[in-house]
């Protein structure tokens, strides 16, 4: 928290006030030079001049006005610690109440109210709240927004700045004629919220839409399960109940992408746009099952993590939604004859995965600091690849992808350096270590650079590393998962998940 009494305060630059009026909040991820995060939600209450409503949580698009407009208005800006202090929910959807003298957010999940300006509550508690200030460049004239920074740490740095919006690419309607990759399926043949035994935690929807084999559905509950998480409409979150639900070994597929599964090696490296997209959905719909797998095979083993860790990862699972129709969006733009699952697809991202399953700091090394980075260092050239090719949508929703791997793999290295700490061990040495026991062969370049150190991996996690795992150990594991698979091929659609309170 920032100190009030301190005789000089330092402030970290934001952005461009113009930038800043197409919502109405925000979230703000910074980092120290010693490593630390600190998360905030920088709210912008409406004013006068543009007649919207600034205590409506909704979270839609404001209205975009010139900052000149809202100099008399400046003083409506807060920056508050995104977490409450009561039980940590993520305070990014909080209500906002206008009073006479003042505004409060009202915390979603148990309505513990705090004053935007001092972080006061009626309830005793207190947020920790951070001064905003509209300072003019003079070199420029633009205005521009910054924000006190915390005192526990040097050297702050803004690492992710994103408008609070559950703005999402709607998967594509289902394809006239898919009846022979079996894909006509519609997530209206099993509905959202199943009818029979509910989830009432953030678990209990994990293991369900890990169990979902339609990746439509599976997009569809992953929104409902966020939506209900981040506005308190679960009951908790329930890693730290005895009864609380063990994930899959193997997330099921649909017959149509499991009988196109086929081994890494055999699935080659094709050239064509669609191909390539196929290939990227693949990777994503993956990636929606590990950012759920990482809250509950972990969660409940991991009882002292914060509300923050699955804030940040079902984050992380709603961007990998998203990734995945943006994709199929694009596929059914350019070959609607070729939908995804009618390509080969591989399963070595969750090949990988298996190997950590005994380790929560292995899984964020291996996965979010080794595969996800790796995705920050090929992405630029598949994008420079479609923009030879002229294909501005294809590049328009890559570059969306591209820039919220960055903020996962910052997540990634905020959790490995919170496991560290809490450990009492050095990340990088840790990281090291990892790697060479969970790793296969030399972690290649070439690497970006920027974009890595952007998301907290410097140059000394990364280079002259190699993994000494065997590569006859990593062909086990491989087949291990390939086995499950076609173990689940009589079971998909008929996986039961026990819930708290229901028949064992």
């Amino acid at each position: 928290m920032a100190d009030s009494n301190k005789a000089v305060k330092e402030y970290l630059q934001i952005a461009p006030y113009d930038q800043l009026l197409t919502h109405f909040r925000y979230f703000l991820n910074l980092r120290s030079q010693e490593g630390r995060y600190h998360s905030l939600i920088l709210f912008r209450l409406a004013s006068p001049l543009d007649g919207a409503i600034g205590s409506s949580s909704n979270t839609e698009d404001a209205p975009i006005e010139s900052a000149s407009k809202h100099k008399t208005s400046v003083h409506q800006l807060y920056a508050m610690e995104s977490s409450c202090p009561h039980l940590g929910a993520d305070m990014s959807h909080a209500d906002i109440e206008e009073y006479e003298s003042s505004a409060v957010a009202v915390c979603p999940w148990h309505r513990y109210d705090f004053d935007l300006k001092t972080g006061k509550s009626d309830t005793g508690l207190k947020a920790c709240t951070y001064n905003v200030e509209v300072r003019q460049d003079p070199t420029d004239d633009v205005d521009r927004v910054w924000v006190e920074v915390p005192d526990e740490g040097t050297n702050w740095r803004l690492v992710e700045l994103r408008p609070v919006s559950e703005a999402f690419a709607d998967p594509p309607p289902p394809l006239s004629d898919v009846s022979q990759l079996a894909l006509s399926e519609s997530p209206k043949d099993e509905d959202v919220v199943p009818a029979d035994n509910p989830p009432t935690t953030l678990m209990q929807w994990a293991v369900l839409i890990l169990n979902t084999s339609n990746p439509t559905l599976k997009v569809e509950r992953t929104k409902h399960a966020v939506h209900q998480f981040r506005t308190g409409q679960l009951k908790s979150i329930g890693h730290r109940s005895p009864n609380a639900p063990r994930p899959p070994d193997v997330p099921p597929r649909h017959d149509a992408y499991r009988k196109s599964t086929v081994d890494p090696a055999k699935a080659g490296r094709r050239k064509n746009r669609v191909a390539m997209l196929h290939a990227l959905t693949n990777i994503e719909q993956w990636a929606i099952d590990l950012a759920w797998d990482i809250m509950a095979r972990f969660g409940p083993t991991h009882p002292d993590l914060p509300p923050a860790f699955f804030s940040d990862f079902t984050k992380m699972a709603l961007d990998e939604s998203k990734h995945f129709s943006l994709l199929t969006s694009r596929m059914g733009v350019l070959a609607s004859s070729t939908p995804y699952g009618s390509l080969p697809v591989h399963a070595a991202l969750w090949s990988s995965a298996r190997s950590t399953f005994p380790s929560l700091r292995a899984r964020l090394a291996i996965i979010h600091l080794v595969h996800e980075a790796r995705g920050l260092d090929v992405n630029p050239a598949t994008i420079a690849r479609f923009a030879r090719a002229g294909d501005k949508d294809s590049v328009a929703a890559l570059e969306i992808i591209h820039a919220d791997e960055v903020t996962h793999v910052t997540t990634g290295h905020r959790w490995f350096s919170w496991i560290c700490a809490r450990d009492g061990v050095d990340p990088v040495t840790t990281f090291r270590e990892e790697v060479r026991q969970g790793w296969s062969g030399d972690v290649k370049g070439p690497f970006n650079v920027e974009d890595r150190e952007k998301a907290g991996m410097t140059r000394d996690f990364y280079e002259d590393l190699r993994g000494e795992m065997e590569w006859d150990e990593w062909e086990r594991t491989m087949k291990v998962a390939e086995e499950d698979m076609r173990k689940e091929e009589n079971t998909v659609g008929s996986v039961a998940v026990e819930y708290e309170g229901s028949k064992s």
